[in-house]
């Protein structure tokens, strides 16, 4: 999918307002610049009252409005949110939670993505809606369903073990398979029939891991086969149109981003960093990165973001003024061609009414919305950056498969893993690196440097294609908890991490994870360090050590048991290097490990000496480069530009050899030669 101009635009409800107002809102959206509106996202229960019955009438009024507004429809196939007839006419398609708890109408995504029940009517609306409007000027993208596995991340329901079932007869073929996937053996619970068989609802204590592991895959499954069967009507009827769902947050744990992008046109993304924390820019560039790495680089929409404050959270911050540009740019620079925002025009009843829009309660005069058009204007003259592209020389690794089974019970230590990839991720985004965010199963051959957070679960061809990138010449960062577990989530034996003790040159001979709160003392270049969450029992087996854990004023009581043994290690295997992490550095320390490990790679950043703050990213055309200042400091910065450059934020007249940033202020240059 290719995209004219950066577009811009929001989530558009006509059905919530008299038609009276829809004039004004093609005015203001003109005078906004506004190109690309999603339409239809909750609209079954007016388009179908009543089963079988259609009222398309004032639809069609609404997409004729924006043709002739010249602004383009991101429509939806309209099966988010299912009408309460059908609830009521199939109280069967209701979802149940692990405990058994049904759950009923009244909010949204009330359904269970497994019952056929569901499907078929949502399918139906969809062949109704994509014959109505294949050829309708507006229509520029498919919207499938929204934000699939936001409320209903999993069904528990006696439908639902049916296709679970179903799904594990596909998967392993015969019964006695799955026992040995499963170890059933132990606690006895070893299945003589499939129909024994059921969904890890609430049990008296730990379930079995692999039974949930195979659930949690089964569930995105389901909920992508919802999404499948519409999409295959659209692509029947209406070939030339691209197809999205929009994904949520920077990663949404029930759903496989990577295995959803494979079946899409272009990828989509719900952004909502917080104002309170003044980390929110580094995990949104963390989503960012990883979105547009499912697709290989192609870039991506940004679907919804606030203009302001969202509805939802305990306490709701407004965007001060030009926070919202400068996330924006943010997006944009790290591959988004388009900038929407939920919504066009803030609700005045039901649940979001209180969540920020493109024209707020108080109408066109107010704050948001000035900025909303000054934004408008901005990505409307910045027409040529779309379809360039991000390239990155580091690649962070991550896998939903092994996020389900990281984050189960009676684990060494609980940990989480979107905060131990940002504590690794951090550190890169300071250095100025820009970085993929990839799959175990991405071609890592063209990245210099590969981090590996906490990869629990590995199977042997992921263990093999590490090994082959590092005596390649690779440089490889991996740390504690990797290597663990196979696919089914069975240890590993040979002692830890088996798979890959050659490449790391260690054994591990036992877990030392740190109590809640407690810190490790490290020594490291003849400085003192600290260390938290984790440590290890550890013995190299050819490598170099780089840190080692020593007595102190820790507060882990078993330190002074490791005091001199590894903590940090480094070891050349083949014609590459590989380091291991046993513990988690303060941050200091992890930046100069992965400041080292990176220039032994040959990784450089965007631009040298970046003061604090201030993100670098370049977007790369046929034969132009653009590069992207953002500054998420505090305080005014001056940057020096390697060579003359335009801005396409300033004064295009005249190239610049620097800029100089206002707090969450913004620069695009442009250089003639591609880099």
């Amino acid at each position: 999918m290719t995209m004219p101009r950066i577009m811009f635009g929001g989530d558009y409800n006509p059905e919530q307002w008299p038609e009276e107002v829809w004039a004004e809102d093609m005015r203001l959206m003109t005078e906004a610049g506004v190109s690309l509106v999603s339409v239809g996202i909750f609209a079954w229960s007016r388009v179908e009252p009543r089963p079988g019955e259609y009222d398309f009438d004032w639809f069609d009024r609404v997409m004729d409005n924006l043709a002739e507004a010249g602004i383009g429809a991101s429509l939806a196939t309209m099966t988010a949110s299912p009408p309460p007839w059908l609830s009521r006419r199939h109280p069967e398609v209701l979802p149940e939670r692990a405990d058994g708890t049904r759950l009923w109408p009244g909010a949204r995504q009330h359904y269970c993505p497994s019952s056929p029940i569901y499907r078929e009517y949502a399918t139906r609306l969809v062949e109704q809606v994509a014959t109505r409007y294949a050829n309708h000027p507006a229509l520029r993208l498919w919207h499938v369903g929204n934000e699939y596995g936001c409320h209903v991340r999993a069904c528990y329901c006696d439908v639902s073990a049916a296709d679970f079932r179903r799904w594990l007869q596909e998967r392993y073929g015969d019964i006695e398979t799955l026992n040995a996937a499963w170890s059933t053996t132990f606690w006895s619970q070893r299945y003589a029939d499939w129909d024994e068989i059921m969904p890890p609802r609430t049990a008296p204590t730990f379930g079995n891991p692999a039974q949930e592991l195979d659930f949690a895959r089964f569930s995105d499954a389901a909920i992508r086969a919802c999404y499948l069967a519409e999409r295959d009507i659209l692509r029947q009827i209406t070939p030339h149109v691209p197809v999205t769902t929009n994904f949520i947050g920077l990663a949404h744990k029930p759903i496989d981003s990577f295995r959803w992008a494979a079946e899409q046109d272009v990828v989509s993304l719900d952004s909502y960093p917080d104002p309170f924390e003044p980390w929110a820019h580094v995990a949104a560039a963390f989503g960012y990165d990883l979105v547009r790495s499912a697709r290989s680089g192609q870039p991506w929409l940004l679907m919804e973001q606030a203009p302001s404050a969202v509805n939802w959270r305990e306490r709701n911050a407004p965007k001060p003024p030009g926070l919202m540009r400068l996330w924006s740019w943010q997006a944009v620079a790290q591959g988004a061609d388009a900038v929407l925002f939920f919504q066009w025009r803030q609700s005045v009843g039901g649940a979001e009414k209180f969540h920020s829009a493109m024209v707020p309660h108080g109408g066109a005069r107010t704050r948001t919305h000035q900025e909303i058009r000054a934004l408008g204007r901005e990505l409307a003259g910045a027409a040529e950056l779309a379809g360039t592209r991000v390239r990155a020389d580091v690649a962070v690794l991550h896998d939903w498969e092994n996020w389900w089974a990281l984050e189960s019970d009676a684990h060494p230590a609980t940990l989480d893993l979107l905060e131990t990839h940002l504590v690794h991720y951090w550190p890169l985004f300071d250095a100025g690196l820009t970085c993929d965010v990839v799959p175990p199963t991405a071609d890592l051959a063209g990245y210099r440097l590969v981090v590996v957070p906490n990869l629990y679960l590995m199977s042997a061809a992921t263990a093999d294609a590490l090994r082959r990138y590092v005596s390649a010449g690779g440089h490889l960062v991996v740390s504690f908890f990797t290597g663990i577990v196979d696919e089914h989530d069975r240890v590993h034996p040979g002692g830890y991490p088996a798979p890959l003790r050659d490449v790391l040159g260690l054994r591990i001979d036992e877990f030392w994870p740190l109590p809640e709160g407690a810190t490790v003392e490290l020594d490291h270049a003849g400085r003192r360090w600290t260390g938290t969450v984790w440590s290890e029992w550890l013995d190299v087996e050819g490598a170099e050590v780089v840190a080692t854990f020593a007595a102190g004023p820790a507060t882990h009581p078993l330190a002074a048991e490791l005091a001199g043994r590894p903590a940090v290690t480094r070891h050349r295997y083949g014609d590459g290097v590989a380091w291991y992490l046993a513990t988690r550095p303060e941050p200091a320390l992890m930046r100069e490990l992965l400041d080292r490990a990176a220039a032994e790679a040959g990784v450089a950043p965007v631009l040298p000496g970046l003061p604090d703050h201030v993100q670098a990213v370049v977007r790369h055309g046929a034969d132009r480069a653009y590069l992207f200042l953002l500054n998420h400091g505090a305080e005014a910065v001056t940057v020096p530009v390697p060579t003359p450059a335009v801005n396409l934020l300033g004064d295009r007249e005249r190239p610049v050899t620097e800029v100089t940033l206002p707090p969450r202020g913004v620069a695009v240059l442009r250089t003639e030669t591609a880099g």
